[in-house]
């Protein structure tokens, strides 16, 4: 398949790099930006006013008489009016290949404050959904964030959808049926729950759907609805991937999902890619899907496809190649419903030979790693087997985890000792916003000492490990990444509730630096990614306020008002918007993004 390999984008990076320095010795940039308060994280510049922009990369950065002065007349240049500017932001665990599939079927509860009027636009949507669709809700959104502080109920799914089915998804803890969905999946008070999980059926004919905590339940009830053909599903990650950019995302490490086959279900964003028209840049981790099965599907993975060579090259801004995770086997997977009780992933048949077999594959290819982990204990019993495979392969000669990049997702209640084991390891650890989400079922279920270091960031900073920022979206937590910063600084729930406090809480800087810089270590683009700095790529956002004094409440409201991937103009408005290329209309014409697009406001 044609691509570069990473020595390829190494020697591509640098030609272009010495092209570009070239080009702005010689006036001749593509694009300057002045006039602004740019956040560079360049250490050299931590804040200047202007930027040149040529060949896809940085090239310059400085005082407005400085950048202004590399202008020539085939030079655009646009006055940031004294707006901030940051590195376009990096989330370091998503799910976004999935998401960009689904995007245009799905009606978003993402920021929406009433739940009145969700059932509003439950009703709404199913007057124009066609015979054989679903109404569905997938994820994003809080009950605590709503005025009204609760869930829905089966019954007022059916009083807004008499005739049309609708599923509704709190994160992976429970589901919500109307009556016609309860029919149309033939669930009676005789059909068997998958383990882990049950049927509750209620008395106005609707059900809710308990992981308890296996979530199974709920990937089985999500498989079930009706999916989109491929020319849709490209349409879908198109206008799912300009939706990031709106909030100045630009890169996304996509964490694989249940559910999701490779390479089949990549299609929508494999064809963009295919045609250099991702807005984008994904680094994408494998999910074997068949318990039991995981090493099969690695092996076979690796016999037929290259990391890091995929459909476009990263200074395309493409989509990669990464490696293997976020579930290397079933078997350890230890789900993070904290409506239930916490699982033991010991109590498994055959977990750690599992474990052990596939990690010691993936060690012997080279293969980076990530593993789902939400508790301590899940860690712990993790490690083990890491440090087992990595002294037993270099028993038999080869190097274990040393230059294989790994890294822990989640790990909310991770303890210090734990970090330690992954610091030695070598490893990093993706942490997300899911307690903004899910809050208040934590900490009613933990107390407050538990919470208030849940995710013991800090901790982690201290100890040295690479740690890089993320929402998880968008079956659990919304893909607006400025929420989890919010959260990221004053440790509140969507509901105001405060959960990870003190010592824990991030300063903005710190935080815009794991959402970005920290992302970065993750794909291996440390060097290319996360700063506004010469040679590294012009992925920016022009925002909406000013990150760094806009009060830390309002944090969760900022948007992009221009946002550049790789030096191209990805997403405009307000100012800029004449700057961004329409794309072609929503499809089905049914679609719930057609009438309400995605974020709420």
């Amino acid at each position: 398949m044609p691509g570069v390999t990473p020595l390829g984008i190494a020697a591509a990076v640098a030609s272009c790099l010495i092209g570009s320095a070239a080009a702005a010795q010689d006036g001749s940039v593509d694009f300057i930006l002045h006039n602004g308060k740019v956040v560079t994280q360049d250490p050299l510049k931590p804040q200047v006013e202007a930027l040149a922009i040529d060949g896809g990369l940085i090239v310059a950065s400085g005082t407005n008489s400085e950048i202004l002065a590399l202008a020539s007349d085939g030079t655009e240049r646009i006055d940031l009016e004294g707006r901030t500017v940051v590195p376009g932001l990096n989330d370091s665990h998503s799910h976004v290949v999935r998401a960009a599939r689904f995007y245009n079927t799905e009606l978003r509860w993402d920021g929406l404050t009433s739940l009145a009027r969700g059932l509003e636009m439950v009703s709404e949507q199913a007057a124009r959904t066609p015979e054989g669709q679903w109404v569905r809700v997938i994820g994003g959104w809080s009950p605590y964030q709503f005025d009204e502080k609760r869930m829905p109920t089966p019954a007022e799914l059916t009083a807004a959808s008499p005739d049309v089915p609708v599923f509704v998804l709190f994160l992976y803890s429970q589901g919500y049926l109307n009556r016609a969905g309860v029919e149309a999946l033939g669930i009676t008070a005789e059909t068997e729950a998958p383990a882990g999980s049950r049927y509750e059926l209620t008395e106005d004919g609707g059900a809710i759907l308990h992981a308890e905590p296996d979530p199974m339940i709920l990937y089985q009830a999500i498989g079930r609805l009706p999916g989109l053909g491929e020319e849709d599903q490209v349409n879908s990650a198109r206008h799912f991937y300009r939706e990031l950019n709106r909030f100045g995302i630009t890169s996304a490490i996509d964490a694989g999902g249940g559910g999701h086959v490779f390479p089949q279900d990549y299609i929508g964003t494999q064809r963009l890619a295919d045609g250099g028209e991702m807005s984008v840049r994904v680094s994408s981790y494998l999910f074997p899907q068949a318990p039991g099965k995981e090493l099969a599907s690695f092996e076979g993975w690796v016999k037929d496809w290259a990391l890091n060579v995929n459909l476009a090259d990263k200074l395309s801004h493409g989509f990669v190649l990464e490696g293997g995770g976020e579930f290397l086997v079933w078997s350890a997977g230890d789900f993070e419903n904290w409506m239930a009780p916490r699982p033991d992933i010991t109590t498994r048949e055959g977990w750690h030979d599992e474990l052990l077999a596939v990690t010691r594959y993936l060690l012997e290819q080279k293969w980076p790693i990530r593993i789902h982990a939400t508790y301590d204990e899940s860690v712990g019993h993790i490690m083990d087997v890491f440090e087992e495979a990595d002294r037993l392969e270099r028993e038999a000669g080869r190097s274990g985890f040393a230059g294989v990049r790994w890294a822990i997702d989640h790990a909310e209640t991770i303890s210090r000792g734990n970090i330690e084991r992954i610091a030695k390891l070598g490893g990093g650890i993706a942490v997300q916003a899911r307690l903004a989400y899910a809050g208040e079922f934590f900490k009613e279920r933990y107390g407050g000492d538990v919470t208030a270091n849940a995710p013991p960031i800090r901790d982690m900073l201290e100890l040295g490990v690479p740690v890089g920022a993320g929402s998880d979206p968008t079956r659990v937590a919304s893909y607006n990444p400025w929420v989890a910063m919010e959260w990221l600084v004053t440790g509140k729930t969507l509901g105001g509730e405060e959960t990870r406090t003190g010592r824990q809480l991030l300063t903005r800087e710190e935080a815009l630096e794991l959402y970005t810089v920290g992302s970065a270590w993750f794909s291996g683009e440390d060097a290319l990614k996360g700063r506004l700095a010469p040679g590294q790529f012009a992925d920016l956002a022009v925002l909406s306020d000013d990150y760094l004094t806009v009060p830390a409440d309002d944090i969760g409201a900022i948007e992009s008002l221009l946002t550049f991937t790789g030096g191209k103009v990805v997403y405009g408005a307000g100012p800029y918007a004449a700057r961004m290329t329409a794309l072609p209309a929503v499809c089905p014409d049914w679609s719930p993004v057609a009438q309400y697009g995605g974020w709420q406001d």
